[in-house]
């Protein structure tokens, strides 16, 4: 069942994919039909924007497989815009107002690069707590995603994010700590990617009620959900939406950084991420833009070759839970609606309430 845009236009990135399932705009859909009914808030930055919609997307279409799923796309006023970022919200986005004034079904929230220590200083925080309060009222679930679950769980319960060392970043093995239908038919390891400088810690949420369903001894938590008014608020300190590319291209921006003096420590190598061969010239490369730290050196980083090493290994992981989720959403509205029946749903229901 193919993705229905809601909006008017599918965004040119995801129109133009060769796909075999393909989304459809909202003017070509049945309103008469059922479907599950999603606002995506992406407020990721300018160079990651199109980028982050694009693999929300993607997992929402494997996650979704016979269930009609209707998404919307959203982003907080006062996140920091260029005109191009702007440009692209004017053609293909809803204002927030839109969203408050409307009920649907499930929102999923993106994260941003963070600009302030403190998360309350950061100018779109009215906006955003603005939101946290509607949707526990107006959704069935709230998936908040690595700065926006640090957002959620300050804004709720007080728990404030602890700075790390060293940015958490790669992929990380969690092995599940309870049987919970969101990490329903997964491994007991799971790995996601990550990718943040500041983490919320197990004993702060297991103290405000929180659930914590995934955790690593190297990596601390990972997937945390606790029921608010009417809605799961389902936590990923992760991001099980990224593409094969997307640490390459945060590892290699992040170098870029380093030599242009923006960053005073060259970045760490992303764990679990590469493979040998590819590690070799990584760090053949580093070795290089140490003794000679200028911009122009990007010219000989390895990219085409590293790339054709990179595996796509928590896709079916991610497609997994974002599939249990939805399922969970379906029989929440079966309760209230006549809604097609989607195998497994039902079992799902009463798991994912705690």
């Amino acid at each position: 069942m193919p993705l229905i845009i809601d909006g008017g236009r599918i965004p040119a990135l995801w129109a133009g994919k060769k796909r075999s399932r393909s989304a459809i705009p909202i003017d070509r859909y049945d309103p008469r039909a059922e479907s599950v009914e999603i606002a995506l808030i992406n407020n990721m930055p300018d160079p990651a924007l199109e980028d982050t919609e694009m693999q929300f997307f993607e997992l929402l279409d494997n996650a979704a497989g016979e269930i009609p799923v209707r998404v919307k796309l959203y982003s907080l006023p006062q996140v920091p815009r260029g005109e191009r970022g702007q440009e692209h919200l004017n053609g293909f986005y809803c204002g927030i107002n839109d969203l408050l004034n409307s009920r649907v079904d499930a929102v999923i929230m993106t994260g941003t690069e963070p600009r302030q220590p403190d998360l309350r200083n950061e100018p779109y925080w009215a906006a955003l707590t603005e939101v946290l309060d509607w949707a526990e009222q107006n959704t069935s679930s709230t998936v908040l995603s690595c700065l926006a679950a640090h957002a959620g769980v300050l804004h709720s319960d007080g728990i404030q994010r602890r700075p790390l060392g060293d940015k958490q970043f790669g992929v990380f093995d969690f092995r599940k700590t309870c049987d919970h239908a969101l990490t329903s038919r997964t491994a007991d390891l799971v790995g996601f990617p990550h990718s943040r400088w500041n983490e919320v810690q197990e004993d702060a949420l297991t103290s405000c009620g929180y659930s914590v369903l995934t955790h690593s001894a190297e990596a601390g938590v990972d997937l945390f959900v606790k029921k608010r008014k009417n809605s799961l608020f389902v936590h990923f300190q992760g991001h099980p939406e990224y593409g094969v590319h997307t640490l390459m291209k945060e590892y290699r921006r992040d170098i870029k950084r380093f030599l242009k003096q923006e960053r005073t420590t060259y970045p760490s190598t992303p764990h679990g991420y590469f493979d040998a061969t590819a590690t070799k010239l990584l760090a053949e490369f580093q070795q290089k833009a140490l003794s000679d730290p200028r911009e122009e050196i990007m010219s000989a980083f390895p990219e085409a070759i590293v790339v054709d090493t990179l595996r796509h290994t928590w896709q079916p992981l991610a497609t997994c839970v974002y599939r249990n989720w939805l399922q969970f959403i379906v029989s929440r509205k079966a309760e209230t609606s006549v809604f097609p029946a989607v195998a497994g749903a039902g079992r799902s229901r009463a798991h994912l309430s705690q």
